[in-house]
C-alpha cells in the first residue's frame, strides 16, 4: 500500500545558517521574521536548518516556487538574487549541498524538473562563533525582507 502524500503549500521559503555564528544567522532570521509578518491565509511553508541536506530534496515536491535564503560574504550589499538551475557540483560529496545540487537530487529522484527556485543571498560581514549579527547585516536583512515580502505576495 502506498501512502498518499500530504498536500503542501505551493510556496516554500527555506533559510539556512548557524544562529551562533554572527551573520551566518541571516537565513534563519529571515525565516523567523517572514513567519511573523505573514498573513494567516498565505499558502507558504517555512523551513530552516543549519545547512542543506540531500533529504531536503523531498521538501521541493509539490511546490510551485521556492525561495532559498542564505548569508553570503561574496554577494553585493544588501542582497543578490539568482534564478537557479539544477546542477551537479562538488557540494554533492560534502555535508552541505548547494541549492543547485539539491535541485539536481530532486531531478534524479523524481525524473522531473524541480520547481522554480530563487536564491536570496544576503550580504554578511562577520561569521565569528558566538558573535551576534552585525549592524550592517541586520540592515541588509531588512532590505531583503522587504523584497521577500513582495515575492510572497506575487501570487496573491
Amino acid at each position: 500500500m502506498t501512502a498518499t502524500p500530504a498536500p503542501v503549500a505551493p510556496l516554500l521559503v527555506f533559510g539556512w545558517g548557524n544562529l551562533s555564528r554572527g551573520d551566518d544567522a541571516l537565513g534563519p532570521l529571515c525565516i523567523e521574521r517572514l513567519r511573523a509578518l505573514a498573513a494567516p491565509a498565505t499558502a507558504v511553508d517555512y523551513l530552516d536548518d543549519y545547512q542543506l541536506q540531500i533529504e531536503h530534496a523531498l521538501d521541493l515536491v509539490g511546490r510551485q516556487r521556492v525561495l532559498f535564503v542564505d548569508a553570503s560574504l561574496s554577494c553585493p550589499a544588501p542582497f543578490e538574487l539568482t534564478q537557479l538551475q539544477a546542477a551537479r557540483d562538488i557540494s554533492f560529496t560534502t555535508h552541505a549541498l548547494s541549492p543547485q545540487a539539491l535541485m539536481q537530487v530532486f531531478f534524479d529522484l523524481r525524473g522531473e524538473a524541480p520547481p522554480s527556485c530563487t536564491l536570496l543571498a544576503i550580504r554578511g560581514e562577520c561569521f565569528e562563533l558566538g558573535a551576534p549579527p552585525s549592524p550592517a547585516a541586520l540592515a541588509h536583512l531588512a532590505a531583503a525582507l522587504a523584497w521577500a515580502t513582495d515575492w510572497l505576495d506575487a501570487d496573491q
